[in-house]
């Protein structure tokens, strides 16, 4: 796992430095005293040698907690968690804009000088007012073209 700053110590630095920990542990009074010898001769500091000694007994299954491959998988699922939730809600809004456009569309834009043609809310070919363009029975140019049906519409609504 790697941290949200620049880390300046390689994995083979820190395999090293855990190693020098758990092999000489013995030769000093406690973890501590050891990780705060083996840290000065690496150049990081005592806290960060104990955690990087703590974090490869627990990738080993010496003690208790969450593995760094584990962790991993778990942060990944968590952020695309949070990614599906996002676009749910997205979709989610935009559902309900356009239910609410589907619910005020027709009767607004009879207002406006609007027609419909629809037999049903699948059928949306609109028959052209006067003054204003509407659905896909009024669209100019190529069928792929990407045309803003509701331009005139809201244009209508400002004036």
């Amino acid at each position: 796992m790697t941290s949200k700053t620049t880390n300046k110590f390689s994995p083979e630095v820190r395999e090293r430095a855990v190693r020098l920990v758990l092999d000489h542990e013995g030769d000093y009074s406690s973890r501590w005293t050891a990780c705060q010898s083996i840290s000065a001769k690496i150049g990081c500091s005592a806290h960060t040698l104990l955690d990087w000694v703590k974090k490869a007994e627990i990738d080993s299954g010496k003690r208790a907690g969450i593995s760094t491959d584990v962790a991993e998988k778990l942060k990944a699922l968590e952020r695309e968690n949070r990614e599906l939730r996002q676009a749910n809600e997205i979709l989610r809004k935009a559902s309900a804009y356009f239910a609410q456009a589907e619910l005020t569309g027709p009767m607004h834009a009879s207002v406006h000088g609007f027609l419909s043609t629809a037999r049903s809310n699948d059928d949306r070919i609109h028959r052209r007012s006067a003054r204003y363009t509407w659905g896909r029975a009024d669209l100019q140019g190529p069928a792929d073209r990407p045309i803003d049906v509701f331009r005139s519409h809201r244009q209508a609504c400002r004036s």
